[in-house]
């Protein structure tokens, strides 16, 4: 069993590669969950293609795990078109970017992930890149420098982001289409992971799949994980049977409860409630206590106890709600004033 990273963490991980690859839907019928996104994209690809078009550039963006790069593969097998990928860290120069986009065919699509972490410098050859398919470059420097403008065949431009704030407005609005990426409905969690077993060859129950799917916090990326570390659990634990009960014990031995909070979140809402009286307590003072790091907290953890309405942000701090004191077994602090006021 992983050991080394967070089996929750919607980021993607070196061991998730290969499960992503084999797992992804190449078709858009094949696609499940995002309806509103799918029908809108659809649509949009659909009246390329009667055109005789590349498609316009397209911006998805949303929480990790949740398909980005999925539906980029998924648009260029809609277009037939050839898919390049790249991403924001991996452009370090001009050149670059230029040698990518000077080999690119009529009707290509190249897909930048986490696009927000785009040096500036590039992000100005991109803009008429985009704008008008053609290349400026810088000859010489000083009073002798030249520009030279090259022209680009045209292309099609997939970014991916998990940051939209940090994306420069210039570059945002040269995006044809933006598409925002939601956590999945339970229902569609069940059915994801159904697929992702059937391509597997795992068979299991229906309550055996709705309780993968409840545990795995709204994201197929986790979902899949631990699909597979079940999957180990059962054959090393139980002569590989995936009934209900051993899934169960495969994921508490995982120390994964039913709402999909693991030892780490639950150690940082015990840190708010125990060592704060339930907060607020600020985030720099919270990242001491539970030693994890400030940039952990903020981007990694507290996103799903907020959403799953565990955590509350005020203006002074985070706060543990009702619903984090009843999941750990706490007595909330309206309810201990109501005993005291009775036995008083």
């Amino acid at each position: 069993m992983e050991t080394d990273a967070r089996l929750t963490t919607a980021d993607l991980q070196d061991a998730d590669k290969g499960l992503d690859l084999a797992l992804r839907p190449k078709r858009l019928q094949e696609f499940i969950g995002q309806a509103r996104v799918k029908d809108n994209l659809q649509i949009f690809l659909e009246a390329a293609k009667g055109r005789g078009e590349p498609c316009e550039h397209v911006l998805l963006y949303g929480p990790p795990g949740l398909g980005k790069t999925t539906l980029a593969h998924v648009i260029g097998n809609e277009m037939e078109a050839n898919l390049k990928v790249t991403s924001g860290p991996a452009l370090e120069r001009v050149g670059d970017l230029a040698a990518i986009l000077t080999n690119l065919e009529e009707g290509d699509v190249l897909f930048i992930d986490e696009i927000h972490r785009l040096n500036h410098s590039i992000e100005e050859i991109l803009y008429p890149a985009m704008e008008d398919y053609a290349l400026d470059i810088v000859i010489g420097k000083g009073p002798t420098a030249r520009t030279l403008r090259l022209d680009l065949k045209r292309f099609t431009i997939i970014g991916a982001t998990t940051r939209l704030s940090l994306l420069s407005a210039p570059l945002r609005d040269r995006f044809g289409v933006t598409y925002h990426l939601d956590f999945y409905q339970p229902d569609e969690m069940v059915q994801i992971i159904k697929r992702s077993a059937h391509l597997l060859n795992i068979f299991m129950e229906q309550a055996a799949l709705e309780m993968i799917g409840q545990r795995s916090r709204r994201t197929p990326r986790i979902g899949n994980r631990l699909l597979k570390r079940v999957r180990d659990y059962a054959q090393v634990k139980a002569q590989g049977r995936l009934d209900q009960s051993v899934i169960e014990r495969a994921l508490d031995a995982l120390e994964i409860d039913p709402r999909g909070l693991d030892e780490t979140d639950r150690r940082v809402m015990r840190a708010i409630i125990e060592k704060f009286q339930g907060g607020p307590v600020g985030l720099t003072t919270l990242a001491a206590a539970t030693a994890e790091e400030i940039a952990t907290l903020e981007e990694v953890i507290e996103p799903f106890l907020l959403q799953e309405g565990f955590l509350a942000r005020t203006a002074r701090g985070r706060v543990a709600t009702e619903s984090a004191y009843h999941h750990l077994g706490f007595t909330p602090p309206q309810q201990q004033r109501i005993l005291g006021g009775a036995f008083s």
